[in-house]
């Protein structure tokens, strides 16, 4: 990992885990599971947003101006505008996006959740992601949530990622290990 990415990761996770144990504490922690959902929405559809946390030309009131009306206007909880505020008076807001998984993720190992990251070649079906989100939870034995996108490029077969497990069947991925395979023997 590069460092600055180590570096995001980590402000990221001690702002997350400090907000956590806060919302923790207030009994607060569906509506801290909701604003994180609510942000990474957020992030995802506007590049303005984006654009605003990590700009260096915007001033610390001007940053905090925005972050301000932004969670009002999504309705956070006071706690995470409370964060924000903080994170925007210490030049911190650039590692929101990591912030909003590090709590996806504090949530989900509180409610004895995990998520996995799934791929495949075309979109699952209901009774397919059931199936699979059934397998995986008497692999894990935890609630497994799928996060599951399409990349055509894999031509048959999954690619799941759940915690720090990959497992790759796709075609895609076969078919190069037998390229490698063919190349060895040549």
């Amino acid at each position: 990992m590069s460092e600055p990415a180590s570096v995001s990761t980590g402000i990221a996770a001690r702002y997350a885990s400090a907000l956590f144990d806060l919302a923790r504490d207030a009994g607060a922690l569906k509506a801290l599971d909701a604003d994180a959902q609510a942000l990474t929405a957020a992030l995802a559809a506007s590049p303005e947003l984006r654009a605003m946390i990590s700009s260096p030309v915007l001033s610390r009131a001007e940053q905090s101006g925005a972050i301000a009306a932004i969670g009002a206007q999504m309705g956070l909880h006071e706690l995470t505008a409370n964060t924000l505020a903080l994170m925007a008076d210490k030049r911190r807001l650039f590692v929101l996006p990591q912030l909003a998984v590090a709590l996806a993720d504090l949530i989900a190992a509180d409610k004895g959740e995990m998520t996995a990251e799934v791929v495949s070649a075309a979109k699952l079906s209901a009774a397919q992601s059931k199936a699979l989100a059934v397998t995986l939870k008497a692999k894990t034995g935890k609630t497994v949530k799928l996060n599951a996108t399409v990349d055509e490029t894999l031509i048959g077969g999954l690619i799941v990622k759940l915690g720090s497990t990959m497992i790759d069947t796709s075609v895609k991925s076969k078919l190069a290990s037998l390229q490698n395979a063919m190349k060895e023997v040549g």
